[in-house]
C-alpha cells in the first residue's frame, strides 16, 4: 500500500513527509483492518510533522480522522463485521484501570495512545484500530464529510462543553478552521449567540454564512461581552485577548493540543470576577458518541476541500498557509 511517513520533523515547507510503499498492516487480536475511504487533515498532523509535538513513533503515518470499510478482524475483535463503515479517531487506546479511566476521564489516562502519533494513522490506504475505539457512523453524510467530524467535530464538541456556556449564552470563537466551523453549528443548534474572531476574510465570510452573529479580526473586540469563548487558533497571544472579552464568570476553553507561549496575564484585567481559563485534552469515547449522535439528529454542513492522498503534503502546506476555509480531506487517488 501507499502511505505518507514523517521522515524527520521539520517545517512543512521543507517537506518532512515522504510517500512510500509499505505492507498492508496486520491487525492485532482486538483490532480491525480498515480500507481507508477518506482521512481528514488536522492541525495536529501539522504539529506531528513539524515537531511541535515530540516524536512518539519513528516514521509514523499521520492522520486520525479516518473513514473506512472493515476488511479484516482480529480473532478477539467484536462489534463489527467486514463491510461495515467505521470511523477511527485520535484516541486509540487507554489502560482502562487507572483512576482517570475508572472515573470516566479516560482522556487523562497516563497510558493513553493516539492514532497518527503513537501508531500509524490515515495518510495511507489501510489502517488498523482497536475495535473498542472504532465508531459506528451516522447516515446522511458522505465519507469526506464524515472524516472531519472524527476529530475537528469531537474536539470542538468537548471544547464547547468545557466552556460551560449558559443556556442562550454569548459565545466567542477565536480562529475559524475545520473544528470551529463545526462547533459554531453545534452551538447555534443549542441556542447560543456566536461571535467569530479570525484573521482570514474567507473564514469570516463562512462564519457569517453559517449563522454567526458577527465576524471580525482575531484581535478585535466582540460587539458584546461573552459568557464563554473557545480558542482554536494555536496562538498564545490570543489568551489575554479572549479573557478580556469575557463577562464576569465567563470561561475560556483552549481547544488545541499545542499552543504558543502565553504572555503574562494581568489578574485584574483578565482573570478577576471569576473568569476561568481551561484546557482541553483529547476526548473520551463518550464525547465522541455524544457528538455523533448529535449530528445524526442535527445535520451540520461540513465544508470540505478534497485532495488526493498523493497530495497530502501539499494539503498540510495549504492548511498552514490558510489557503482554504473549512476542512481538508484526503481521498484515495483512484476515487
Amino acid at each position: 500500500m501507499y502511505a505518507w511517513v514523517v521522515e524527520g520533523p521539520k517545517p512543512i515547507d521543507e517537506e518532512p513527509l515522504r510517500y512510500v510503499q509499505r505492507a498492508v498492516p496486520t491487525p492485532h487480536d482486538d483490532e480491525l483492518l480498515v480500507r481507508i475511504l477518506a482521512c481528514g487533515v488536522c492541525r495536529t498532523d501539522l504539529h506531528v510533522s513539524e515537531g511541535d509535538l515530540p516524536v512518539h513513533h519513528e516514521h509514523v503515518v499521520p492522520g486520525h480522522e479516518i473513514v473506512g470499510l472493515v476488511v479484516g478482524t482480529g480473532s478477539a475483535a467484536t462489534g463489527f463485521a467486514a463491510g461495515d463503515r467505521v470511523g477511527i479517531a485520535w484516541l486509540r487506546r487507554t489502560c482502562g484501570v487507572c483512576r482517570f479511566c475508572l472515573r470516566g476521564a479516560e482522556n487523562l489516562c497516563p497510558g493513553s495512545l493516539y492514532t497518527g502519533w503513537d501508531a500509524d494513522g490515515g495518510y495511507a490506504e489501510y489502517a488498523t484500530v482497536p475495535a473498542a475505539f472504532a465508531y459506528k457512523l451516522p447516515q446522511g453524510y458522505s465519507d469526506a464529510e464524515l472524516a472531519p467530524l472524527l476529530c475537528a467535530g469531537i474536539i470542538g464538541y468537548r471544547a464547547l462543553k468545557r466552556a460551560s456556556l449558559p443556556e442562550g449564552g454569548r459565545l466567542g470563537i477565536y480562529g475559524f478552521g475545520a473544528s470551529a466551523h463545526l462547533t459554531l453549528q453545534v452551538a447555534l443548534a443549542q441556542g447560543a449567540h456566536v461571535h467569530v474572531l479570525t484573521r482570514e476574510p474567507a473564514a469570516q465570510r463562512l462564519a457569517l454564512d453559517l449563522g454567526a452573529a458577527s465576524a471580525a479580526g482575531a484581535y478585535d473586540s466582540p460587539p458584546e461581552p461573552l459568557d464563554g469563548a473557545i480558542l482554536f487558533a494555536p496562538v498564545g497571544d490570543l489568551v489575554p485577548v479572549a479573557l478580556r472579552a469575557l463577562d464576569r464568570g465567563g470561561i475560556l476553553s483552549v481547544a488545541g493540543i499545542y499552543l504558543s507561549d502565553v504572555p503574562p496575564l494581568n489578574y485584574g484585567r483578565e482573570l478577576f470576577y471569576e473568569r476561568e481559563l481551561r484546557s482541553v485534552s483529547a476526548n473520551t469515547r463518550q464525547d465522541g458518541q455524544e457528538f455523533l449522535d448529535f449530528v445524526s439528529k442535527h445535520h451540520v454542513s461540513v465544508t470540505t476541500n478534497r485532495y488526493p492522498l498523493s497530495e497530502a503534503q501539499h494539503a498540510l502546506q495549504d492548511l498552514k498557509a490558510g489557503r482554504f476555509a473549512g476542512a481538508a480531506v484526503l481521498i484515495p487517488d483512484d476515487n
